[in-house]
């Protein structure tokens, strides 16, 4: 069984929750604008988003001691790679999607990094 997270780690807890929120929203945002806009500059910050996410992933992990046991932890790995893989596929799938429903306009350049 799963050790409860001790009373000493609320804020840590808390506080890596906010983040992984906050810095997933800002990862997909910036993603999403780097591609709408076709400005390349904003992909290297959505990638920087990323790194905080994964470092707040790992603080919260450890802090509610789900890296102790594999299957909590194979399960922080499939949430990390979620994240980081989730705007790329729904991208590929909004322009494939457009370039079905409007088969005049061409679809917008997909640039993968």
């Amino acid at each position: 069984m799963i050790e409860p997270a001790s009373l000493a780690n609320f804020f840590t807890i808390f506080f890596t929750s906010a983040m992984v929120i906050m810095l997933g929203a800002l990862y997909a945002l910036l993603f999403a604008f780097s591609r709408v806009k076709g400005d390349t500059r904003l992909m290297p910050l959505a990638y920087l988003s990323y790194a905080g996410l994964f470092v707040s992933t790992l603080f919260l992990a450890d802090a509610a001691n789900l890296l102790k046991h594999p299957l909590w932890a194979v399960i922080v790995v499939f949430m990390l790679v979620g994240y980081l893989l989730a705007p790329h596929a729904i991208w590929h799938l909004c322009v494939g999607t457009h370039a079905a429903a409007h088969p005049a306009v061409e679809a917008m350049p997909v640039k993968d990094l």
